[in-house]
């Protein structure tokens, strides 16, 4: 949690992009206009960026790559991304502004969002110092005879980082500084709603930091073909992207003629099974603020509460005591802990999707609309729907809003497989007094991820991925790290 600076307010960010080493206008120097969604007013501008830039932008990353020593200098990457951490740091309450302002995300948190990511830049300088390059694995026996073999753990060449709005400055730096540290070049493409995330990293690394004309490049833009563009470009020999599971097929699509390297973290539509011998008033409660705080736009959400039929109407208390009671309001007010969405259209988005589950059989316990006490901004009610049929739209499509629906179930078969029918599979939750019990429900439970009593599995140490179509591959973590390596086997007389 951090306090509001007493000069805090809204702030506008970099406005230009980096290329090639140099803060630039777009091509022809058109600009779009920002929003501050507490207030629904433009607050400024960032360059929109054309075709045209992505190619200069890749071209300049695949020559840095080609041609300069970046891939090759593990101490002089180690002591360009020092330099960066530094920086970060200094420029932190910059960063929070900007963040706030193009975000919406309250003040009150967003430690997650400012210094959680700038700890990380240090963490995979010296993750990546401390890495093995090259791992003897002794001698094999072969057909032709003994033989050692090392593998060779290299750098893949030009990443194309593609990045949502929802934690920007976190994921421009979850999906560029591993790469970096790994030896090699990259290009960011920042969300639409949030380009200040990106080009403000942009300039500081520009500004204050040794790292090469080339290896980093951020290009801001309004038009969707400049992130297609990227993701087809064969000059680019791997894209990572956290977003909508429909632009992760388009972006899979896009690489395939160049069979590219793609690092995939996709939708979700969590399942947190409460068993019927766990602490309500300790779960429920954690479950609403989850739904609550980012103001639910979040991937890794459990969103779809599996209540047990026996304790149905008491859980449905619980969670409604904690939904009408949560701190929402002014995200610049230290205290509120859920602000607006992102936007007008994703308002409208979450407000369609809850009439839909109205309109199913979904039964309405609080929330549904926009607050009356905040007429201004894009702001939702904290929404709690019972008695959701597993198979129905709400029950099935990611929300990204303050929306938590109940479902009831009699079995843990029940229960898993209630969890199970979807095609996301990013996370899930368990909760229950018996934690072996709770760790069987797991292990069954089609997710890459889950939480057992609020124990979270995320953290830079820990492997993150999704299964089915939440995602190809990890972040966080040794693996997570290896993504951005290919491995060369050698062998070599024994």
């Amino acid at each position: 949690m951090t306090a509001v600076q007493e000069d805090s307010g809204v702030l506008a960010g970099e406005r230009r992009m980096l290329i090639d080493g140099e803060l630039v206008e777009a091509a022809g120097g058109a600009t779009f206009d920002v929003e501050h969604p507490a207030s629904e007013q433009v607050v400024g501008v960032a360059a929109d960026g054309t075709v045209d830039d992505i190619g200069r932008a890749v071209g300049a990353a695949r020559r840095a790559f080609d041609t300069g020593d970046w891939a090759h200098d593990l101490e002089f990457r180690f002591h360009c991304l020092m330099q960066l951490h530094a920086a970060l740091e200094a420029d932190k309450e910059r960063l929070r502004r900007i963040l706030v302002t193009e975000v919406g995300c309250p003040v009150t948190v967003t430690g997650s969002q400012i210094e959680s990511p700038i700890a990380e830049v240090k963490h995979w300088a010296e993750h990546a110092r401390s890495f093995e390059y090259l791992v003897d694995t002794g001698v094999h026996d072969t057909q032709l005879g003994p033989a050692r073999r090392k593998l060779h753990y290299e750098p893949v060449g030009v990443v194309g980082a593609i990045t949502p709005w929802n934690v920007p400055f976190y994921l421009n730096i979850a999906e560029t500084i591993p790469a970096l540290m790994a030896g090699n070049t990259v290009v960011l493409k920042p969300a639409q709603l949030t380009p200040w995330s990106g080009s403000e990293l942009g300039r500081i690394i520009a500004e204050q930091t040794d790292i090469p004309a080339g290896v980093f490049n951020v290009v801001t833009s309004n038009a969707n073909e400049v992130g297609a563009a990227l993701s087809a470009d064969p000059r680019v020999d791997m894209i990572t992207f956290t977003g909508s599971t429909a632009t992760g097929r388009a972006i899979l699509a896009a690489g395939a003629s160049t069979v590219k390297k793609t690092l995939l973290e996709l939708g979700g539509k969590s399942a947190h099974i409460v068993l019927d011998d766990a602490d309500f008033g300790s779960a429920l409660p954690m479950a609403a603020m989850m739904a609550c705080v980012m103001s639910g736009q979040s991937c890794v959400l459990p969103s779809r509460i599996l209540l047990p039929r026996s304790r149905y109407d008491e859980g449905l208390g619980v969670l409604k005591a904690s939904m009408e009671n949560f701190p929402m309001g002014d995200p610049w007010t230290p205290g509120n802990m859920q602000g607006p969405q992102i936007s007008r259209t994703q308002r409208e988005k979450v407000l369609g999707l809850i009439d839909s589950g109205l309109k199913s059989g979904a039964r309405l316990i609080t929330g549904g609309g926009v607050p009356d006490q905040l007429p201004t901004g894009y702001y939702v009610q904290p929404t709690l729907l019972a008695d959701v049929a597993p198979d129905s739209r709400i029950a099935q499509e990611e929300i990204f809003g303050p929306v938590l629906t109940v479902t009831p179930y009699d079995t843990d078969d029940e229960a898993v497989a209630i969890a199970n029918n979807s095609i996301y599979g990013l996370s899930g939750e368990v909760s229950s007094a018996d934690v072996d019990r709770a760790v069987s429900i797991a292990t069954r439970m089609r997710t890459g991820n889950v939480t057992i009593n609020g124990k979270s599995h995320f953290g830079i140490d820990s492997p993150f991925g999704g299964t089915k179509q939440s995602g190809l591959g990890y972040r966080n973590g040794t693996q997570g790290f290896i993504e951005y390596l290919h491995i060369k086997t050698i062998g070599m007389p024994a």
